[in-house]
């Protein structure tokens, strides 16, 4: 019951938070007691802080208010944005991750680590052992960004935005976003 509750819930929420300029990453819907336990995890291309997520709570709370008879019971709302361990399933997700160390596990062959450079709708570029090398996402069982303590080797940033310049200016695209500034995420 609770998975077709959230199928019928996410039409709702997912316009309530598109409304508010994210996109609805994940939503789940629970029995917790008397109670049900309704999860959204949101995401953009800039992140989400703490300000957006109540924001962004305020808004599902009155979308899910306003058709109470969906839920047709008390409810405990949890907004959260997806944490670091979150697998990289969408082009979406990869975009996000660009200039990221990301650990790939392959549906053949040995796993690998790579820093992300320009995502596409089916493949990222990866810059792998110093090597660029194009990654289909089909190609792909499992990815997840590893945890980096410091700064990524300027180099490598480097690299990876002339490479994407020059696939711009193949292309004719929109110029990519630049590496991140120091201290910054």
């Amino acid at each position: 019951m609770p998975n077709e509750l959230a199928s019928r819930l996410e039409p709702i929420v997912a316009e309530a938070v598109s409304t508010a300029g994210f996109d609805l990453d994940a939503l789940e819907v629970q029995q917790a007691g008397r109670r049900r336990l309704v999860k959204v995890v949101v995401d953009s291309d800039d992140g989400v802080g703490l300000d957006e997520v109540a924001e962004v709570s305020r808004a599902v709370s009155a979308a899910l208010d306003d058709n109470d008879h969906v839920l047709a019971s008390a409810y405990t709302l949890e907004v959260t944005s997806p944490g670091l361990d979150r697998p990289l399933t969408l082009p979406r997700h990869w975009r996000r991750a660009r200039f990221r160390l990301v650990r790939v596990t392959p549906r053949e062959g040995d796993a690998f680590v790579g820093r992300v450079g320009h995502a596409g709708e089916k493949s990222a570029r990866m810059l792998i052992g110093g090597e660029l090398t194009d990654v289909g996402y089909a190609s792909v069982a499992k990815a997840v960004v590893e945890i980096e303590f410091k700064q990524p080797p300027a180099e490598e940033l480097k690299t990876l935005e002339e490479d994407a310049s020059g696939m711009i200016r193949a292309t004719g695209g929109e110029p990519a976003p630049t590496a991140p500034e120091e201290g910054q995420k």
